[in-house]
């Protein structure tokens, strides 16, 4: 059984819950823990497709927008495409925003690929989230060419912890800032944990944040659920 799970995003200077974002869990039918999918490649097309529909469809009545995570494949498939963009007719004035992550191997999907896809959700109403930026394939010299064609860029504190960069993380964390600042485009910092990490995000004037210490991701129960 898959899920979305949904984090809030908030505006902390003005006090405002400006969205979730839309994890997928996996469930087995006898286990009462949720998990990652091991691949998210392998979940099938259709199941995605009708939980995206069924969970955003729902959470159209609770808030402004919807984000959702997909890694370049997932991206790039025109059937996933398809049904994101059904769903952002059926859920405007909502605004549905496709977060393109990094994955290990997915350099070789070409960026004029990605523009003319990214080209396609945007000609039809939805917004180009670029996540996890600084880490992994992520990183500016690669992803510059897309700038122009974002609303926004996520910066996840976790994926320098996981790759044991910390001590990066304020001069990276700055540098995207002025990235963003540069091309009038939102920044969101992902992953604060602490008094200490809000305190950052202050000091920059960073308004935009996600992460455990402001809500956990937590499930979002369709009505079809026991």
């Amino acid at each position: 059984m898959y899920r979305y799970f949904i984090q809030p995003q908030l505006d902390k200077f003005n006090n405002s819950l400006i969205g979730y974002e839309m994890l997928i869990r996996y469930r087995e039918t006898d286990q009462d823990r949720w998990t990652l999918p091991e691949s998210f490649d392998n979940i099938p097309i259709d199941v995605q497709v009708s939980l995206l529909k069924a969970t955003a469809s729902e959470l159209a009545l609770k808030i402004g927008s919807v984000s959702i995570n997909f890694n370049r494949k997932q991206f790039l498939n025109d059937d996933i495409a398809a049904a994101v963009i059904d769903a952002q007719k059926k859920l405007f004035p909502v605004h549905v925003i496709v977060e393109v992550t990094e994955e290990p191997g997915e350099d070789t999907f070409t960026l004029a690929a990605m523009q003319q896809q990214i080209d396609k959700y945007k000609t039809n109403g939805l917004q180009f989230s670029i996540d996890d930026v600084g880490t992994g394939i992520n990183v500016y010299d690669h992803i510059k060419p897309l700038l122009e064609s974002a609303e926004e860029i996520k910066f996840a504190m976790q994926n320098f912890r996981a790759e044991d960069r910390e001590n990066e993380i304020p001069i990276q964390l700055k540098f995207w800032r002025d990235i963003a600042v540069r091309h009038d485009i939102r920044l969101i910092l992902e992953g604060v944990e602490n008094d200490a990490e809000d305190q950052m995000a202050n000091d920059l004037n960073i308004s935009l944040r996600q992460g455990y210490y402001y809500g956990k991701p937590h499930l979002f129960k369709l009505k079809a659920d026991h």
